[in-house]
């Protein structure tokens, strides 16, 4: 069995009332003890939340934060377990200089990708953790910087696909992503989404509301087969932990 847990941690210097990240924090001790995963993606992660995290998650190690952070920075990090080996990783903006810290014109802010390829025993698996921007040319520019970078790992290593996209499923980067948009040049294999149709809510804005769009998601391919999953709309302590609810996916390995 195979399981990941992705959520946008909300901009830890944000002025959230309530809310804040200092009232929030003290909750992710059960949240995480809840769903013990192999993998878990963040997004819109301020440095010191990540320390505080990674304090916190003794048994994970973690890849794609930038060291040392500006006090303003985020970052996306995945953990895994320390059976994981990471044997190679890459972290990168999604701009036309992937290479450095940057942003295309349209973008608001450095949008950023972190991809890691790791090996448990003889099983390996990629995993891949985003954070796209709003504007939906720089969506499908960045869905294409993605499958390109991807294409150059093997193909056929199993890949995980994380993040907030900031678009619903069936939006232009979720069919590059997916092949249904055959004229947008996309690289294959392609990925499928755990969630399907009605796609459930996951920005809530400290609301609770389910009835938003999906923007956060799990997509897959390759030899994993879907086992379980689940968006957790629940409080802890009255508290939730980010304006974004946790996806969560559970899979086995396709004989």
């Amino acid at each position: 069995m195979l399981s990941v847990l992705t959520l946008n941690l909300r901009f830890g210097l944000a002025d959230d009332g309530p809310n804040k990240w200092q009232n929030r924090q003290k909750i992710f001790p059960a949240l995480l003890a809840k769903y013990h995963t192999d993998f878990i993606g963040f997004q819109e992660a301020n440095g010191f939340q990540i320390d505080y995290l990674a304090d916190m998650l003794t048994s994970y190690n973690f890849i794609g934060k930038r060291s040392p952070a500006p006090p303003f920075w985020q970052n996306n990090i995945i953990f895994y377990k320390k059976d994981w080996s990471c044997i190679y990783m890459e972290h990168f903006y999604l701009s036309p200089t992937p290479a450095v810290p940057s942003r295309p014109l349209k973008s608001i802010w450095p949008r950023q990708c972190t991809i890691g390829m790791f090996e448990k025993k003889r099983r390996r698996l990629i995993c891949a953790n985003t954070h796209f921007d709003f504007d939906t040319s720089v969506q499908i520019e960045s869905a294409k910087l993605l499958m390109t970078r991807l294409s150059y790992l093997p193909s056929d290593i199993p890949t995980i696909l994380i993040g907030d996209f900031n678009a619903a499923p069936l939006s232009p980067c979720y069919k590059i992503f997916t092949g249904k948009n055959q004229n947008s040049a996309a690289i294959k294999p392609y990925f499928q989404s755990v969630f399907q149709e009605p796609f459930p809510g996951t920005h809530h804005g400290f609301t609770g509301d389910a009835n938003g769009d999906q923007i956060d998601w799990i997509l897959y391919r390759g030899t994993l087969d879907i086992k379980d999953f689940k968006i957790d709309r629940d409080t802890i302590e009255g508290v939730y932990p980010s304006d974004h609810f946790p996806l969560y996916a559970l899979f086995k390995w396709s004989t």
